[in-house]
Order: structure tokens, then C-alpha cells, then sequence
């Protein structure tokens, strides 16, 4: 071996002696602490929990998580600690500090070291401290959160040393939020620390600052600048939070009235032309919702590498396959009745009681699962804002299908086709436009736009035979305020609608704020018979 080679071994084995030496050093050192843990009661054991987390030495990490999940026990025959694991009757014995096999024991040869909520809290915040020097930021950010929650007074040392070292912005203000938060609520903090951490508190501006800062003002001692400070920050803080719950509702209602978009725009297309009270088209949402699941199980059981696009295949399957049924329903039942609007309503809520007995006779009376794929799952904060993944795809997708609707029936001859008989029918009929055939397919093309909807409330609600019950008769107050037929009224109406029961919901409730909405639209209707929208042609105005 060439002597640079050797030299390189040699000091090799010289760095791994001494991290071996110093390795057990430390753990010799921590074996004394980490015995206080079963010395004595309660009060001993948080003393030594205090002890541990001081150290500041990453090894203590696993003996107080074990401590938490009521692992950790005292062997009587010579009082250490010891970690346990059921086995065979008995319990498999391990070193809390470095994880070596200690062998096994039985049940009578150790005794469980309990702990109470005051000994949970310390723990939490002994955790919170000892991970706030991590090498990942992301656990120096939830130790921070930790400790902002838990406010122990013990963990300010090892939170002001970690600021100390703190170059990730982000983490860096959650720790002073943390550290403030201590201050806060700790004795003997001079009034100009507290005036200042009540500044860091104001600017985090969450649910849990205006707890603290309200705290602080009904605070036995706390002297008048601190409470005046409290007052005027927790005032702001309400202010911020009360504008971010606002903001959060029109979201709410941006998200419900997409939702209501999908479903009541293909009623409007066939609504508008047909003049058609379909009350089978909550079972196109429904036919289209389980579509979306034999998809999705199909690739579950053959393509499993293709679940994240699960829900992209669903799209077109559930179109082609609701709007064929809508198709053979317009064909079978709906022709016959024309200009029948009573007997029409009436078949097709016998219709609707046919498909919903048909699936839950083919797939069972209870609820199916549909999985979100990954880039639908989660959710990011926008300010105060909470916005989910799903819920962002439904509403862009809710736009998407409404663009292209729109494209497809002013730029393309179908499109031409389906205005001209929504206007004027016979005229329509009289220029060439075979009119029962654009009947059948425009009856074809509502139905698909439904099973779209289905596609996107796969998402968010429970796959059931009784899916589209929840949204047909909001699918008719959409399309009767915007104005039958007027798809831009169609979009002005889901969303206002949507917008206004979210609004309604934390002062009426959900079901007196439908009430409320149901009675506004009534009267809305008595002064505008044909909603916001009306379309114009000589047939309408006729």
C-alpha cells in the first residue's frame, strides 16, 4: 500500500476512534438524565425532562418521543430505563439512547413510566427546542411553531441561540413570533420586550395572536402601555382577520358557484332549445360522477402507474357516456313529448326514479370512493386565504368547459344550428335545419356537460345513486335567474348565487339561507319573468 494511502487510513481510524469515544462520552453523560426520568413522581420526571432538553443534544430526541407514546419503562432489577415493546406476552427491551437490544422481559419485571397532560406539554416543548437546530428547515419551522404554542419559558434559551444561527428567512420569523410569544406571557418581562412582541404578534395576525394578545389585555399586572398596546393590536388583528374571512367566503362562493356553473350549464343548453323541464338531469351529473369511478377502478386494477391521469381519462368517458344516455332518452321519451311541459316533468322524474334504482342496483346503495390524484391533493395559503388544490382545478375547469361551450355555439356551425332553433324553431325548420335532430343531439350535448359535472363533484362529494338530487333544483334556480337559455346569464347566476348562500350560511344556516336565496328568486322573477338575461328572437318576443 503506498504510504500517502496509509497515512489517509490511518486518519480515518483515528476521526471514527474519536467519534466513537466522544459518541459514548455523551451517552454516558445523558445515562444519569435520562434515569431521573423513573426516579420519582411526576414533578421528578419534568424536572428531568428539563434537564434532557438543555443538553441540546439531538440523541435526547428519541427518548422523549418514546416518553410521549407511553414507551419507556423502569427495570426493576436495577432501575434504568428502558424502552419496551410488546412481544409475546412480554416486552422486547431496547436503549433508549442508542436503540441497543437489551432483551426481553416480562410484564411483572418492568414498570410503565406514566405522564399526565402537564408532563405531555413539556415534553412538546422540550421536542420543539431541541429541534429547532436541525439541519432541515422544515423541522426548525415546526419546532418554532411548537414552541410558540406551548410558550414554556424553559425553551427561551434555546430559542434565542437558534436565533442567533437562523439564515432562512421564513423559520427566522416564526421563531421571533415564537420568541415573542413567550415574552408575552412569561413573569417579570419588562414593558419595552413586551411592547415589541406585541408588534411581532400583531404582524402574524392569525386566530392564535388575537388568543394571545387578548390574553394580554385582561392580564392580572400588566401596565397601561401594555394593555393600551394589546388593545390596539388585537383591534387590528380582528380587523385583518375579519377582511381575510370575507375574502375566504367569496372564495367559497367562487368555488360553489363553479360547482353550480357545471351543473346547470348543460340545463340551460337544453332548457333554452327544447323548453324541456328535465328532472332527470341530476342522474346525468350522477351517470357522469360513476363513470368517473369504473374509470378510475379500471385503472386502479391494470394501469396503477396511471392514477394521477385517472381523472383526465374520466373526462371524455363520462361526457360520451352520459351524453349517449341523454341521447337515448330524448330519442325514447322526451320527442314524444313536446310542448307537453306537465307530462314532461312528470316522465322525467319517473326517469330520474329509473337510473337512480338501475345504479343502485348495479353498484350497491352505498357511497363509492374516488380518489384524488396527486396535483389535486393539498391545499397553500394565499395571505389568510386557504385555498385548496381540488377546489382551484373544479373552478378553472368549471371556466374551461364554459369557454369552450361558448366557442363551440358561436364559432361552429352545431353552434349556429342550435341559436337558430332556440330563436326562432320554425324558421329554423323552414332554412333546412332538421330541427329533431338537433333536438336529440343538443338534449345529447346537455347531458354530457353534466356528466362533466359529475366528473368534478367525484371530487368533492359522496358517489351515490342520490348525487344529483342535491343539485337539480339549484341547477334550475341558476338557469331561471340568469335567463333560460342565456349561457352568460347561466355564469352571472351560479356564481351569484353561489356567492350569496356562502355569505348567508354563518348568519341563517345552510338551509335557511337556500330559503332566503329561493325567496329572492321569486321575486326576482315577478319583475323579470325572464331572468337577468333574456334571450331575443322572434319566437321569444312573440
Amino acid at each position: 500500500m503506498p504510504r500517502a494511502l496509509r497515512l489517509w487510513a490511518a486518519m480515518l481510524l483515528v476521526v471514527a476512534a474519536t467519534a466513537a469515544t466522544l459518541s459514548g462520552a455523551l451517552a454516558a453523560d445523558l445515562k444519569p438524565l435520562v434515569r431521573n426520568l423513573g426516579a420519582g413522581g411526576f414533578a421528578d420526571t419534568e424536572a428531568a425532562i428539563a434537564a434532557l432538553a438543555q443538553t441540546g443534544d439531538p440523541a435526547v430526541v428519541p427518548v422523549l418521543q418514546a416518553l410521549e407514546a407511553g414507551d419507556l419503562y423502569v427495570r426493576k432489577e436495577d432501575r434504568e430505563v428502558v424502552r419496551g415493546s410488546a412481544s409475546n406476552g412480554g416486552y422486547t427491551l431496547t436503549d433508549p439512547l442508542g436503540g441497543a437490544a437489551l432483551g426481553e422481559a416480562g410484564r411483572g419485571a418492568v414498570d410503565k413510566i406514566r405522564i399526565n397532560n402537564s408532563l405531555r406539554r413539556a415534553i412538546s416543548a422540550a421536542l420543539g427546542s431541541l429541534t429547532l437546530m436541525s439541519p432541515d428547515a422544515g423541522a426548525r419551522r415546526a419546532a418554532a411553531d411548537s414552541v410558540f404554542k406551548t410558550r414554556n419559558p424553559d425553551g427561551l434559551a434555546a430559542l434565542e441561540t437558534a436565533l442567533g444561527r437562523e439564515n432562512d428567512p421564513a423559520v427566522r420569523s416564526i421563531m421571533e413570533q415564537a420568541r415573542a410569544a413567550i415574552l408575552l406571557t412569561a413573569a417579570g418581562t419588562p414593558d419595552a420586550d413586551r411592547l415589541g412582541a406585541i408588534e411581532t404578534i400583531r404582524a402574524r395576525g392569525d386566530q392564535e395572536s388575537l388568543a394571545l394578545l387578548n390574553a394580554v389585555r385582561s392580564a392580572e399586572g400588566a401596565s397601561a402601555a401594555v394593555r393600551a398596546a394589546a388593545d390596539k393590536a388585537f383591534e387590528a388583528v380582528e380587523m385583518r382577520l375579519s377582511l381575510w374571512g370575507m375574502a375566504q367566503n367569496l372564495w367559497y362562493g367562487l368555488s360553489l358557484g363553479s360547482v353550480l356553473l357545471l351543473a346547470a350549464i348543460g340545463l340551460a343548453v337544453t332548457f333554452g332549445v327544447m323548453g324541456v323541464i328535465n328532472m332527470a338531469h341530476g342522474e346525468m351529473v350522477m351517470i357522469g360522477a360513476y363513470a368517473t369511478f369504473l374509470v378510475q377502478d379500471a385503472i386502479r386494477t391494470y394501469a396503477p402507474g396511471l392514477f394521477d391521469a385517472s381523472i383526465l381519462i374520466a373526462i371524455p368517458v363520462a361526457f360520451l357516456v352520459s351524453g349517449a344516455v341523454g341521447v337515448l332518452i330524448e330519442r325514447t321519451v322526451i320527442r314524444w313529448l313536446y310542448g307537453r311541459p306537465l307530462e314532461t316533468l312528470l316522465a322525467t322524474w319517473g326517469l330520474s326514479l329509473v337510473l337512480q334504482q338501475a345504479v343502485r342496483s348495479i353498484f350497491g346503495p352505498t357511497n363509492r370512493e374516488v380518489g384524488a390524484p396527486s396535483w389535486m391533493s393539498g391545499s397553500f395559503e394565499l395571505g389568510g386565504l386557504v385555498i385548496t388544490h381540488g377546489r382551484l382545478w373544479i373552478v378553472i375547469f368549471a371556466f374551461l368547459v364554459f369557454g369552450l361551450l361558448l366557442v363551440a355555439l358561436k364559432r361552429t356551425w352545431f353552434g349556429l344550428a342550435i341559436r337558430a332553433v332556440t330563436q326562432n324553431r320554425n324558421m329554423a325548420s323552414a332554412m333546412g335545419i332538421r330541427t329533431a335532430r338537433m333536438d336529440a343531439l343538443t338534449f345529447g350535448l346537455g347531458s354530457g356537460i353534466a356528466g362533466l359535472a359529475g366528473v368534478a363533484l367525484s371530487q368533492i362529494d359522496n358517489v351515490s345513486p342520490n348525487l344529483g338530487q342535491s343539485y337539480i333544483i339549484d341547477s334550475f334556480m341558476v338557469v331561471v335567474f340568469g335567463g333560460v337559455g342565456n349561457l352568460w346569464g347561466t355564469l352571472v347566476g351560479a356564481l351569484a348565487l353561489g356567492t350569496v348562500n356562502k355569505f348567508l350560511e354563518p348568519y341563517a344556516g345552510a338551509v335557511l339561507g337556500k330559503i332566503l336565496v329561493l325567496i329572492f328568486i321569486i321575486l326576482f322573477i315577478q319583475r323579470r319573468p325572464r331572468g337577468l338575461f333574456a334571450l331575443k328572437g322572434r319566437a321569444v318576443e312573440a
